[in-house]
């Protein structure tokens, strides 16, 4: 999406800004490239900077509730002060390295129902502000979090939510204020597994699979949580058959169950791996996902809505800026 808008910090008859995407589909760890063309007004205008952000919707718990916010988590700066005279037309490339731990907001070039990602232009001059309108970035998945979903896909779980949560998961190293859970519905393949919460935390050598399995109780026993922490090589996503190491990942979780419930104590451990939870989140979010055609997944997929509607009370109780 392209748009040209006059300044409003600037007055009528100030400059115009126009932004545009060289390609709005990207992945984490990627760049996303394009430009800012400015067009002068009437007068010759300083301005303080030009800066672009990567502006999404997360769900914070809060007194007692949830609440979704939106706000900025990534900051690039375009433009430091300079002068645009009367009618002058620049243009200023720009490039933003999207953040290992962005979130998905596309699969198989479907929107993820309830996901958001915009990139919004800020210019700025003394005392005054302008933050534009946002352009729709889509995230895919790099190849070894796609070869994942594709292993869940296939052992027959239904995709039924994905969304952002604020907070930190106990254990893993983020550099983000949020993380992303993308929720599945069980199947009969594997007894007691009500949902499980996948998320995906990413650095450039590995990504960190932190799993929420939700299980049904039984006539005389109450249902549990229980949790599973891996790391993978981003070197294994061709190499490795990801839907025999996930059904592993699920069975070690039925078997904990059972273990659980006959008086053996507590959950084993998670071999060599670790196990971790997410900390300071509600239990049950997760959002809903599209999944490909590719793999014959229905239900659960619907569209996202229009990234205009999701930002329209941009700022939320953070003030608009989650932080780098």
């Amino acid at each position: 999406m392209v748009f040209k808008k006059m300044l409003g910090a600037l007055g009528v008859g100030g400059p115009s800004v126009d932004t545009v995407l060289s390609n709005p589909n990207t992945r984490p760890g990627l760049p996303l490239t394009g430009q800012v063309n400015l067009t002068g007004g009437k007068n010759d205008v300083e301005l303080a900077h030009v800066t672009l952000g990567l502006v999404t919707r997360v769900e914070v718990e809060s007194g007692g509730g949830d609440h979704s916010t939106t706000g900025e988590f990534h900051r690039t700066p375009v433009a430091g002060r300079f002068t645009l005279t009367a009618g002058q037309q620049l243009s200023i490339p720009f490039q933003v390295d999207m953040p290992w731990e962005t979130p998905i907001t596309d699969v198989y070039g479907q929107r993820l129902h309830g996901m958001t990602m915009g990139l919004r232009t800020e210019v700025a001059i003394d005392r005054a502000v302008d933050k534009g309108d946002l352009d729709p970035v889509a995230v895919h998945p790099l190849p070894i979090q796609e070869r994942i979903l594709e292993a869940f896909s296939r052992l027959g779980f239904r995709f039924k939510h994905a969304d952002l949560e604020y907070g930190r998961i106990h254990g893993v190293h983020q550099t983000l204020p949020f993380f992303q859970e993308i929720e599945f519905w069980g199947t009969p393949q594997y007894p007691g597994i009500n949902e499980v919460e996948l998320t995906f935390v990413a650095n450039p050598q590995t990504v960190d699979i932190v799993l929420e399995f939700d299980k049904r109780g039984g006539m005389f026993v109450g249902g549990h949580d229980s949790y599973g922490r891996y790391t993978v090589s981003h070197s294994d996503a061709e190499t490795t058959d990801w839907a025999r190491v996930v059904d592993g990942w699920v069975r070690q979780s039925v078997d904990q169950r059972q273990a659980f419930f006959a008086g053996r104590g507590g959950f084993p451990g998670m071999g060599g791996h670790g196990h971790g939870h997410h900390g300071g989140h509600r239990g049950g979010g997760m959002g809903g996902m599209v999944a490909g055609a590719a793999l014959g997944v229905a239900g659960g997929m619907i569209a996202g809505e229009m990234i205009e509607e999701a930002f329209e009370d941009d700022g939320g109780d953070f003030g608009g800026d989650f932080g780098e």
